[in-house]
């Protein structure tokens, strides 16, 4: 362990001894947290937060292209916080400029609880439909962009595949989130899961400095429809694309493909004379 703020609030010595010696198992993933299973079942969680990255460096010491982020030119270490070396000779590197990552170890009962707290629907799962999209939005008052940020609802979706999926479903990410009607919700669900898709096969966008645990570029930058694309024209109807700030986030739209939708009125009851 390098910086001990990345095992917080664990001590570092209690999280050193709970992997080492571990054989890890399984490699998974929920919302935007990376689990790594051992075999014990216990399982290492790493939460990569904004500037958070991992790579994998191999066996043989071969130079990884991803190290770019964490060696400078004169080869000193360059925000690495933590370092874990297996028994073939490689290694899993952890670096975050920003400090914001965190990693820790739980069981199978305690990681559920831990989840369950805290994230909603896997966004490219069998149960996120438009039914249960439309559940989750009802009566929300606040901003689409902000329902689809918060990760108890919709589990991994980021600042930029909210705008790409806003745009997908023509919703201007300043309508409420209980405003939408049954069409609504199936074109936000269908917009999501392509937005989504897509950067998984262009492996993820690197505006930045984000590379893949190999060190790989993503491509879904070259392919952004509104994301950080303000004052270009709409590739679907021409007018400037908007950028806003939602939520405290950034955020990109195009004013005449996404139709901002109103509140709708609660029925009121009737009453007998």
């Amino acid at each position: 362990m390098l910086d001990p703020y990345f095992a917080k609030p664990a001590g570092t010595a209690e999280f050193e001894a709970a992997v080492e010696g571990r054989t890890i198992a399984d490699v998974g993933r929920r919302g935007k947290y990376l689990v790594f299973e051992f075999d014990d079942r216990n399982s290492m969680v790493i939460h990569l937060r904004m500037t958070g990255s991992i790579t994998l460096l191999a066996p043989d010491g071969t130079a990884n292209p991803g190290d770019a982020r964490i060696y400078p030119v004169d080869g000193v270490e360059k925000h690495l916080k933590a370092r874990f070396e297996l028994d073939d000779g490689g290694e899993i590197r952890f670096a975050d400029p920003r400090r914001f990552g965190r990693g820790f170890v739980a069981g199978p009962e305690d990681l559920e609880s831990y989840f369950e707290a805290r994230l909603g629907l896997e966004p490219l799962s069998p149960e996120f439909t438009a039914e249960a999209l439309a559940e989750m939005s009802a009566g929300r008052t606040g901003p689409l962009k902000s329902f689809l940020l918060d990760q108890k609802g919709v589990a991994g979706i980021g600042n930029i595949y909210a705008d790409e999926a806003l745009f997908r479903a023509g919703l201007h990410p300043l309508s409420p989130g209980g405003s939408m009607k049954p069409g609504h919700h199936e074109a936000l669900r269908a917009g999501i899961v392509e937005a989504l898709e897509r950067g998984l096969d262009l492996g993820g966008a690197s505006i930045d400095d984000y590379r893949d645990a190999r060190g790989d570029s993503g491509a879904m930058q070259n392919e952004f429809l509104v994301h950080r694309r303000e004052g270009e024209a709409c590739g679907r109807c021409g007018e400037t694309i908007v950028r806003i700030v939602v939520g405290g986030r950034s955020t990109y739209f195009c004013p005449s493909c996404q139709k901002r939708l109103r509140r709708r009125p609660r029925r009121s009851r009737s009453r007998r004379p």
